[in-house]
């Protein structure tokens, strides 16, 4: 087998173990397999990032912050938009497919013991999640990277992820989603998020609802972290629209960034940016040290987050979001008039029935004129007939496909018969991932 031949295989039996919504309130499985490999997550610093909606956003302007400083950088993030390997990055590039299937060979002995020991006690195997977690670990050490941007799977405290210790805990902002495994209040859904703060951490958080910002600083005071909270130790400060993104200026920790060009669409991102430079002020100084003015233009100008208002087509324009919450859809509804000058949208969406779907569709209603629904291909789907109704509830007019190509086509000519119209992409990542496929599929020039 060639080396991608060997990774699609490794990716083939991950897929072969219970699923990424498959989870237990654990980490004790996980933390068992890493101890068999002398724990590959303490051999660097971790920044480690939670939060409802931003986190993967986050996590990229972190990572390219970081590297910018020269220190040489892993990511791992989910879920991917077209491969695996996308969750995996080293020095900000998809971990090497030679490399996955090395380290599979390094732990797969031991996730063998584990899934025996499991099976002993009556208890099911290590889950898809868990083992890639294990796997991201070792690709980082094995690299080896100084620093490791975390993204937390669902939740915190009990997540796999949180077998890292983070030097530095990052709060993206809390809202309502996964209800069903993290609590119905938003309180509750911050405290699972807290298990991430460790003793004597180092914690910044965008600007949250109160009962989420009581919960964080209730859990960073109980472990002796230092809390900086967005609106108070730092902050956004101003955005501007530029060509291809936008003109920040963030009141760091320690630094004051004046006029920093982002190449990311929307006022949350430019948020999100203010969050990742405090976060790396508290990496390099504990929040005492102002980063150079060369490392935040290198790290904030070369950041890309795909599948995140990214620009796929033109004439007419597509843009696609992985937006899937009602607190996403918003930060979409505002982007797509604050960052576009069009006057109607289209939106292709599809969804999966497990998600608020009625609140992601009241939340876009304002911004669009039109909706052309899909299935995903997904046993989780929504129905496209399903998402039809909520839209013309919400006073839209809708139309139903039978998948992606066909929505796509009808949404683009659509938009074609005015040049004042565009088509957005959104509901769930597999779909921004199944349309960027597509674009480069049918040649569409961004």
């Amino acid at each position: 087998m060639n080396d991608r031949q060997r990774a699609d295989a490794v990716y083939a039996q991950l897929l072969t173990r219970q699923g990424e919504r498959w989870v237990e309130p654990r980490v004790e499985r996980t933390r068992r397999v890493l101890e068999l490999l002398d724990d590959p997550q303490r051999t660097y610093r971790v920044v480690h990032i939670t939060g409802t909606n931003g986190k993967t956003s986050t996590a990229r302007i972190v990572e390219s912050l970081v590297r910018a400083l020269g220190l040489r950088t892993g990511m791992f993030t989910s879920p991917h938009l077209e491969r695996f390997t996308e969750r995996i990055l080293i020095d900000g590039e998809p971990v090497a497919d030679a490399v996955v299937a090395d380290a599979w060979d390094e732990i797969e002995p031991f996730v063998g013991i584990v899934d025996a020991e499991l099976q002993a006690r009556g208890d099911a195997p290590l889950t898809f999640f868990e083992v890639l977690t294990v796997l991201a670990f070792v690709v980082a050490a094995d690299a080896p990277v100084d620093v490791l941007v975390l993204e937390v799977g669902m939740g915190g405290s009990w997540d796999s992820t949180n077998t890292a210790d983070g030097d530095v805990a990052v709060f993206a902002p809390i809202d309502i989603d996964h209800a069903d495994r993290l609590g119905v209040t938003i309180a509750e859904i911050a405290a699972v998020k807290a298990g991430i703060i460790k003793h004597g951490a180092l914690v910044v958080s965008a600007r949250q609802d109160a009962a989420a910002e009581a919960a964080l600083r209730a859990a960073a005071a109980e472990r002796g972290a230092t809390i900086a909270f967005e609106g108070g130790e730092f902050e956004l400060t101003d955005d501007r629209l530029a060509v291809g993104g936008q003109l920040i200026s963030v009141r760091g920790l320690a630094g004051t960034y004046d006029s920093e060009y982002l190449p990311l669409y929307g006022a949350h991102q430019g948020a999100n940016a203010a969050l990742a430079i405090a976060a790396v002020e508290s990496l390099i100084g504990a929040g005492s040290i102002a980063l150079d003015g060369d490392v935040v233009a290198e790290g904030l100008g070369q950041v890309a987050s795909p599948g995140r208002l990214q620009l796929i087509g033109v004439e007419p324009t597509v843009v696609v979001d992985a937006a899937h919450n009602p607190h996403g859809a918003r930060a979409l509804a505002a982007a797509l008039g604050d960052a576009f000058d069009f006057d109607e949208w289209g939106l292709v969406l599809g969804a999966f029935v497990d998600k608020d779907v009625d609140g992601l569709v009241r939340a876009l209603a304002p911004a669009v004129a039109r909706v052309f629904t899909t299935p995903l291909p997904s046993e989780r789907t929504a129905g496209a007939d399903e998402l039809a109704a909520l839209a013309r509830g919400a006073g839209l007019e809708a139309s139903i496909h039978d998948d992606l190509f066909d929505a796509v086509i009808a949404a683009r000519d659509w938009a074609a018969h005015d040049d004042r119209r565009a088509v957005v992409i959104a509901g769930s990542v597999v779909l921004a991932g199944e349309a960027i496929g597509l674009a480069a599929d049918e040649g569409y020039k961004p």
